[in-house]
């Protein structure tokens, strides 16, 4: 459930004069061109290049399926070249409205779709990148005195509650001020820097790497530099104009940012398979 990560000792292998480094990239949302487009500009997964996608591999772009295989194929070849958590898009009812479960069964069957259910239910929830940088999907969460210990504990192989740990750290977000708030989501919370402030000083850590939200500039630091938000779907939908960012970590484990945007796909459209046409913000 919390994976525990740490940085090369190594350069990475498709340029060894860049420093050690580990890559952590946001919500990518079907968009498998843009994928590729990171391969390119940083090189592909390998020991030396880890990478660690946090969440949302699925839906919205009509791709998904070559988005879930390429990393899914990617871990089968060596473990430890790429990480996946699990996003708010890694469940059944959202791929129901979303579009991964139509486009699924259009290019394999229902049998495949109810598979890489499975596979999304089994994915750990968070991770942390050398003992002080903790990564999750969507926030913290909002129940005080939680801690690392707690995380580990939560029981995966299951479509998340409405309430409770598992659903905090897929589906929160930051707030600018103190406290918690009811989520505009209706699931979750949002949480002030306060909760993120307690949170790493009780665990340990510096630092909140989060995705969940499109961000104009592909990133934004947020609650006093404590919490980051990283979005890798450039130019989200079709619609949004933003940039996509990923985030590299060496061994001082300071966020350095890489920002870039879309490139050409075949012309299938957004939301291509989706049952119902939704909102740009779930």
């Amino acid at each position: 459930t919390l994976m525990e990560l740490s940085v090369p000792t190594e350069a990475p292998d498709y340029d060894t004069s860049l420093d050690p480094r580990i890559t952590v990239c946001g919500d990518t949302h079907g968009q498998f061109y843009d994928v590729l487009n990171i391969f390119d500009m940083n090189g592909y997964p390998s020991r030396t290049n880890p990478y660690l996608f946090n969440g949302d591999f699925v839906d919205r772009g009509s791709f998904s399926i070559e988005v879930i295989l390429t990393f899914l194929l990617f871990k089968i070849s060596d473990p430890e070249c790429i990480y996946l958590t699990r996003g708010n898009h890694e469940t059944k009812n959202m791929n129901k409205i979303y579009g991964f479960e139509g486009e699924a069964k259009s290019k394999y069957d229902d049998k495949i779709f109810e598979l890489f259910l499975e596979v999304f239910s089994h994915l750990p929830l968070a991770a942390t990148i050398g003992g002080k940088i903790f990564v999750t999907h969507g926030g913290l969460p909002v129940t005080e005195g939680v801690t690392l210990d707690d995380i580990r504990k939560v029981k995966r192989g299951c479509e998340p509650p409405e309430s409770g740990l598992m659903s905090d750290l897929m589906w929160s977000d930051p707030q600018p001020f103190p406290g918690k708030s009811p989520s505009k989501r209706g699931v979750g919370f949002s949480f002030g820097p306060d909760i993120t402030e307690k949170f790493l000083s009780l665990n340990g850590l510096s630092l909140l790497v989060r995705s969940h939200e499109v961000k104009e500039e592909g990133y934004l630091v947020e609650h006093g530099g404590k919490a980051v938000t990283v979005f890798s779907a450039p130019n989200y939908c079709d619609t949004m104009g933003n940039k996509g960012a990923f985030i590299h970590f060496g061994a001082a484990l300071e966020p350095k940012y890489t920002q870039y945007h879309s490139v050409p796909h075949p012309d299938v459209k957004p939301m291509a398979y989706a049952a119902g046409m939704g909102g740009l913000y779930a």
